[in-house]
């Protein structure tokens, strides 16, 4: 069994019975939709045209919302419906990143997600969803896909039917019937300058801003809903805090296994800031939840298939990690554990750390990865630019501590080098990552928006100049392992790595996705 939705787009008024009717059976609150009506136009008058689309949860066969979800708030029933439970939920916002059609928002009252759940309660007790009732044209279908005598199904059969992004592989059961692709394709039919009922959100005016030049007869929405970016700054801040709490001890694990010299900034100095900015990062992540104190869900009603609960299982470890390498360091300094012991455990603790060091740098990754509805966070190599983010971030922190802690020549020369070459292959990374050939024309468009756009400066400043700078003054210092050169690089590299996260987490959100 396979329900799903049909909607005729040539018999749809506009009317936005559904959306009223649904509001009225969910209590959805004001300003909020689980079932909304997009007007798009397009023409000029007096040749002008006006398409209705009916937006919501598309009930995906292969529902990215329900393998991100890290607590089985949002899960597939054995009928097809992607319904969903608020009792659940912690509020962190993954799913709304990984729907490609916008359809689920937070609820303002319950703090919770939600969105279209095929009116279940109603479908179990044999009654068809209220929007169904309601609609005067009987342009929304509904049914069991896979009977082929049901009425959907022959419908759907018998004529031409559309998806919204069918590129994203979703398999969509909401099947629309005569409409026109730019009532569909959010990318085709931008904002004007108003909408015809109300004003459009600030997001979608500086979004239309940005597309091409387009003739006064081109398509152009004029009435949709708003949908505010899920992430915002603490999400930026957690993937810089995160990059210098994991370089620090993967450098330090490095430096142990390259020279195998136990100096301070090694025994206490990288765990220092490996477990505070472990503290920040989760601190971060905790914050940012709707409903952070439902956080161990995470742990008490884990799902498998998402990598936010196994990221926070590495992040978990990881800090566990840190707080043993401080404690061995502290025992190492005032001598409670010999030379021998020392050696032994440190020659044992670099390995260990190395590997998890390396997972939870880079498992943000495979979580935005997750993040379907984002094509700009789909890169093969955001694995492999997180890794060397944390580099970058460790060595230069690490340099900084050094210098107050009066490190060697050669541990600074060994971080002077690290420093510049992550620099160099973050540069690499940058330009292999968002410059020239994209997947998607929203992966395009994205990209355009943070190097061209509104998030130029964070970009070019932060994540280009800053690097080139640290580069120039590193590899200068190098001759001589200046350790004051060499921290002033280390401290411009943190702002120039927050500033990059900023544009790219944003400018990933501004493409609208309905």
């Amino acid at each position: 069994m396979r329900y799903g939705f049909a909607i005729d787009q040539g018999t749809c008024i506009g009317c936005h019975a559904c959306t009223v009717a649904c509001k009225t059976e969910h209590q959805v609150p004001v300003g909020q939709f689980r079932t909304w009506v997009k007007y798009v136009e397009k023409g000029a008058f007096p040749a002008t045209t006006r398409e209705f689309a009916v937006m919501r949860c598309n009930h995906c066969s292969d529902a990215p919302c329900v393998r991100i979800c890290p607590t089985k708030a949002l899960f597939k029933r054995p009928d097809g419906i992607v319904d969903f439970d608020g009792d659940r939920c912690i509020g962190c916002k993954s799913c709304l990143q990984a729907c490609p059609y916008d359809a689920i928002y937070i609820d303002a009252d319950t703090h919770t997600a939600a969105k279209c759940n095929f009116c279940a309660h109603r479908v179990d007790q044999q009654l068809e969803p209220a929007c169904v009732v309601v609609c005067p044209t009987h342009s929304i279908w509904v049914g069991d896909l896979d009977d082929p005598k049901s009425g959907i199904s022959r419908l759907v059969a018998e004529r031409p039917t559309a998806v919204r992004a069918p590129e994203q592989n979703t398999h969509p059961n909401v099947f629309y019937l005569g409409a026109d692709r730019v009532a569909l394709d959010p990318l085709e039919a931008p904002v004007a300058d108003t909408y015809i009922f109300s004003t459009p959100d600030r997001q979608r005016l500086e979004f239309a801003a940005q597309q091409e030049e387009r003739p006064p007869e081109a398509a152009r929405t004029t009435l949709n809903t708003s949908h505010p970016r899920p992430w915002g700054w603490r999400v930026s801040g957690y993937l810089w805090t995160k990059s210098v709490a994991t370089g620090a001890l993967l450098v330090a694990a490095l430096a142990l296994i390259a020279n195998g010299r136990l100096e301070g900034e090694i025994l206490l100095g990288a765990p220092v800031l490996a477990f505070l900015f472990s503290l920040v990062t989760g601190v971060l992540l905790i914050w940012d939840l709707k409903r952070p104190e439902r956080f161990l869900y995470i742990f008490l009603k884990f799902n498998p298939t998402s990598w936010l609960v196994w990221g926070t299982v590495a992040f978990s470890v990881y800090s566990a990690l840190s707080g043993l390498w401080l404690l061995l360091g502290v025992l190492a300094s005032t001598r409670v554990l010999s030379g021998a012991a020392t050696a032994l455990a440190f020659g044992i603790l670099r390995w260990v750390v190395l590997p998890v060091a390396i997972v939870t740098a880079g498992y943000s990754a495979l979580l935005f990865n997750q993040a379907e509805g984002r094509d700009l966070w789909q890169s093969p190599i955001f694995f492999w630019h997180l890794l060397d983010q944390a580099l970058l971030a460790g060595s230069g922190a690490l340099l900084v501590v050094g210098l107050l802690a009066s490190q060697s020549a050669a541990e600074t020369r060994f971080l002077l080098v690290l420093l510049v070459v992550s620099a160099a292959v973050h540069l690499l990374l940058l330009t292999l990552e968002h410059v020239g050939h994209h997947p998607s024309r929203q992966a395009a468009m994205a990209a355009r928006i943070m190097i061209l756009g509104p998030y130029a400066r964070e970009f070019w400043l932060g994540a280009v100049a800053a690097p080139v700078v640290v580069i120039g003054l590193a590899s200068g210092s190098l001759p001589q392992a200046a350790a004051g050169v060499g921290a002033l690089a280390g401290v411009l590299v943190q702002p120039g790595l927050l500033a990059y996260e900023t544009a790219f987490v944003r400018a990933g959100q501004d493409v609208p996705l309905s």
